[in-house]
């Protein structure tokens, strides 16, 4: 006991030493040097948030939009449409690994504005360790969790385009086509849409702008420095176009290309004029269920973050969705003097393509607004106007994802207006290390979006059309009538879906 007391009575008396002396010459108390600021690391939350994402973006599609896409088709095909997307998925994700990651979300040089470049070709320089950023400063998840959030959207995109011109495809001339799409298509518009160089880097710049103070020449520096941050960045991104979860990137570009592709191919035989009711709409149902529950990582997903704006892009999908279901199931009863299970599904997918782009940028009531006008018009578009032309979109890929993508792309410059409920654009510039909402002007958010959306419809739809030609020279598009008429489960897979 005794020598416990005269330890701490030591003790004391060595720090009461230091004190004096550090009084009488402050030199001798100097404080430690300032660590260098910690990188910053995942949050557990944001990263698990993120993973649970991407697994709901893979349900969406297998087994999702298979069955959805499945239960529409003849008898005879239902197992065709579902080879056709489960093989997508398989090809597109080794595709994005090898050289579709690096082409979307890395730095492409000279050709920066349109495509990345191959500097993660075979995921090269990313290990556990690596981090990509979000949307807040400081905050970043692990770019392993990143890849594959991405990579499930480069998977049900080019899946989409397949119900356009279902039960007459070959299936050779299927894949040729998608892994040329993704290539020359998907991956560029990724870049264009969603490459930037982080919240981080433009904070950062903006910083050493407002430290420059009155130094002309320290002022001039910062500012170009800020201006290379800033250009580092795809072409639409550049132009200010808004895009949360893929309304260019995913279903205008889809949509339009399973148009062209559906025009190219041709109809299919007795199209207009013997019945081809969808076998199964049970399964359709089952399927745009699970597109409903899978949209919540598509959309909450794309934020990055488990925070408030992922709340809000969830809601905002829910709602959407709920009010397009109404406003087709309404406008068809009213058309047609009776309310359909499919016209109900198909309500609600246009509700989800409509809302995609604007779900972390709306508030909840635009959101239903978009739902509103999307489930109405995408009825006339698959009803009023597919008949007009008389093309045959087999599941109207058209109709709902390009129609819908399209209505939602130009709402989001509408309903992003804080005044009217939205959340504003974000500006990591004004206030660096603090997302803000910038300032809106209609004019300009307006014709942004239009821009984003008439060059996704040409890039999209002239390159679509160029490959559609290609594959046709190399291996044919159609498969032979004599298969048509036999169905392409036996056809192209010697099997069929139900052997009853």
């Amino acid at each position: 006991m005794m020598r416990s007391s005269l330890y701490r009575w030591g003790l004391g008396a060595l720090a009461l030493a230091g004190l004096a002396a550090a009084v009488i010459d402050p030199a001798l108390a100097q404080a430690p040097a300032a660590a260098a600021p910690a990188a910053p690391k995942p949050n557990a939350g944001d990263t698990a948030f993120v993973l649970i994402s991407a697994y709901l973006v893979l349900l969406m599609t297998i087994p999702g939009l298979a069955l959805f896409y499945g239960g529409l088709v003849r008898t005879k095909n239902m197992l065709s449409v579902l080879t056709q997307v489960f093989v997508i998925v398989a090809v597109v994700s080794i595709i994005y690994v090898i050289y579709g990651y690096s082409l979307s979300f890395t730095s492409g040089g000279g050709l920066n504005a349109f495509t990345g470049g191959f500097s993660k070709a075979f995921l090269m320089n990313v290990d556990p360790t690596k981090t990509a950023a979000t949307f807040s400063n400081g905050v970043v998840i692990p770019e392993y969790a990143y890849i594959i959030f991405q990579m499930t959207f480069a998977c049900i995109t080019p899946a989409l385009i397949v119900g356009a011109f279902a039960e007459r495809v070959k299936f050779s001339a299927l894949l040729l086509f998608v892994v040329l799409w993704v290539t020359f298509i998907y991956f560029p518009m990724a870049h264009m849409v969603w490459y930037w160089a982080g919240p981080d880097a433009i904070a950062d710049a903006a910083k050493a702008v407002a430290a420059a103070g009155s130094d002309a020449a320290a002022k001039a520096a910062a500012e170009a420095k800020l201006a290379e941050v800033k250009a580092d960045a795809g072409l639409l991104f550049q132009w200010g176009a808004l895009d949360f979860a893929g309304g260019t990137v995913v279903h205008i570009s889809a949509g339009i290309a399973g148009l062209v592709g559906c025009l190219v191919i041709g109809k299919r035989i007795g199209y207009g004029k013997e019945l081809m009711p969808p076998h199964s709409l049970v399964m359709t149902l089952i399927g745009a269920a699970l597109l409903w529950v899978g949209w919540f990582g598509f959309n909450a997903g794309s934020n990055l973050e488990a925070n408030g704006t992922a709340a809000l892009a969830a809601i905002n999908t829910f709602v959407a969705t709920g009010a397009a279901t109404l406003a087709w199931l309404f406008v068809e009863w009213a058309a047609k003097g009776k309310p359909s299970l499919l016209g109900a599904a198909s309500g609600a997918v246009a509700g989800l393509v409509a809302v995609t782009p604007a779900a972390g940028f709306a508030g909840p009531m635009g959101a239903i607004i978009l739902g509103l006008v999307s489930g109405g018009v995408c009825f006339i578009f698959c009803s009023t106007v597919k008949n007009a032309f008389g093309y045959d979109d087999t599941l109207d890929v058209f109709g709902i994802h390009c129609v819908g993508g399209i209505i939602g792309a130009l709402g989001t410059g509408i309903v992003v207006n804080v005044a009217l409920g939205g959340a504003g654009i974000p500006d990591y510039e004004t206030k660096p290390g603090e997302l803000v909402a910038g300032a809106y002007e209609f004019i300009p958010a307006l014709w942004a979006q239009a821009k984003a959306v008439l060059f996704t419809l040409a890039f999209s739809g002239i390159g679509s059309f160029i490959l559609f030609k290609i594959v046709d020279v190399v291996v044919g598009l159609r498969v032979t009538a004599d298969r048509e008429r036999e169905g392409l489960d036996l056809a192209e897979h010697g099997e069929r879906a139900y052997n009853l």
